[in-house]
């Protein structure tokens, strides 16, 4: 059952679809939790979900960050751990990232592995997979240059990934952010996705986009 205060916000969001800068600021004017609210985005794909080459995964590089201090760790060996550590990673080291996952101190955002390093993490697939935190090529967490690594995605690069049903969620940000940089990172979002567009697919490939803030309600948009 929805609150009150909820069915009194709904009420200030037409039944059509908002172009980017009409949807931001409605946003803004129905944000009214006590917090900082997030931005949340839904894009439904028309894609296939039972072939492999339709399934959506990639990395976004979002001009203003999502608003959060994202914290990085980093399973590499040698020179690569100091580099890391310098570029702002929380955690460096194999053994360290592999000790603190089997204790269950996963107090990181983000895992990136060299690739000497995925054999060892691949055993702790049953707990790094559910928590999306498995380092992967197609994602940009498998790499050799950990420190350049590192500064992406402390300065606002996220992952997207398309779910069973075809859909990927993520966030542009967070309601404080002026619009234009909602609308900036917005279209750098979409943008990105149309770029992953498998060659396989057929007829229209973004069915649908929704935003909303954390506690509000859903805006359909114009793409």
């Amino acid at each position: 059952m929805r609150s009150r205060r909820y069915t009194e916000i709904r009420k200030k969001v037409e039944n059509r679809h908002y172009n980017i800068k009409e949807a931001v600021d409605k946003i803004k004017e129905t944000a009214t939790a006590k917090f900082d609210e997030s931005v949340e985005i839904i894009v439904n794909l028309g894609v296939d979900t039972k072939k492999s080459d339709q399934m959506i995964r990639g990395n976004i590089d979002l001009p203003h960050g999502i608003g959060k201090e994202v914290k990085v760790a980093v399973a590499a060996e040698g020179s690569d751990v100091e580099a890391a550590l310098k570029a702002g990673a929380v955690l460096a080291g194999k053994d360290k990232v592999i000790e603190a996952v089997n204790k269950g101190n996963i107090e990181f955002d983000v895992l990136i592995a060299t690739p000497q390093c995925m054999k060892d993490l691949g055993k702790l697939g049953k707990v790094l997979g559910p928590k999306g935190l498995m380092p992967s090529p197609k994602a940009g967490t498998v790499v050799t240059k950990v420190a350049e690594a590192v500064q992406k995605v402390k300065k606002g690069q996220v992952e997207f990934k398309m779910d069973k049903s075809g859909v990927i969620h993520g966030i542009i940000g967070k309601v404080s952010f002026s619009s234009e940089k909602l609308v900036d990172n917005f279209n750098k979002y979409i943008d990105t996705i149309k770029k992953n567009r498998p060659a396989s697919v057929k007829g229209k490939f973004i069915l649908k986009t929704v935003l909303s803030s954390t506690m509000g309600p859903s805006i359909n948009i114009t793409v």
